[in-house]
């Protein structure tokens, strides 16, 4: 729980000191950790729900090039004291229906989970943390996420969110088992 609050003391300090005309949303939610996706093998390890909160900003001018896509910066923090992580990174919204929009985003994440399995070979405790750990192989990793948002009104809109976390064996190498999760989010947008 104390790295649950640490990360969100992180996004909420952040929040505190940006700036009021570069600020464009905060995000916050819950996040169910660890999902079944493609490869399901590691699924069943670690569990409890993420808080999820993000802060996103208007695109810089500069990033016109490059279809205008908006910085964030966030965080996850399991509530049962498993992974946690931070990231930073760009998200693309492009609007499709009226109050609809679809979102995929692409970011670098440092987390405090699992690298590597501490016992030797062969030794029978080993078999039991790779039971219970996802092995993230590298401590540095790519965040892609991929949402549906919905607004409410000018203010507040709704988000429904997948992201994967790996380090794609080129953040590092060996192990990468990565992290799938999914969940909800409120959204406010400040308007300006």
């Amino acid at each position: 729980m104390y790295r649950a609050a640490l990360c969100l003391s992180f996004v909420l300090a952040i929040a505190g000191t940006a700036s009021a005309d570069l600020l464009d949303e905060v995000r916050l939610g819950v996040m169910q950790h660890n999902i079944c996706v493609i490869d399901c093998n590691n699924a069943d390890k670690e569990d409890g729900p993420d808080i999820n909160g993000e802060l996103v900003f208007k695109s810089p001018d500069f990033l016109s090039i490059i279809w205008s896509p908006r910085p964030y910066v966030m965080g996850g923090a399991n509530t049962a004291g498993n992974t946690s992580f931070g990231a930073v990174g760009l998200v693309w919204n492009w609007n499709f229906a009226e109050n609809w929009s679809l979102e995929a985003g692409e970011g670098y994440a440092v987390h405090d989970g699992t690298l590597e399995n501490p016992f030797p070979q062969g030794d029978p405790r080993g078999d039991a943390f790779t039971e219970e750990n996802v092995l993230l192989g590298s401590r540095d990793l790519f965040r892609t996420s991929f949402a549906v948002n919905y607004s409410f009104n000018e203010r507040w809109g709704g988000q429904v969110l997948y992201e994967h976390l790996s380090h794609g064996q080129i953040l590092g190498n060996g192990r990468n088992q990565g992290m799938d999760n999914l969940g909800v989010r409120i959204i406010y947008a400040f308007g300006h």
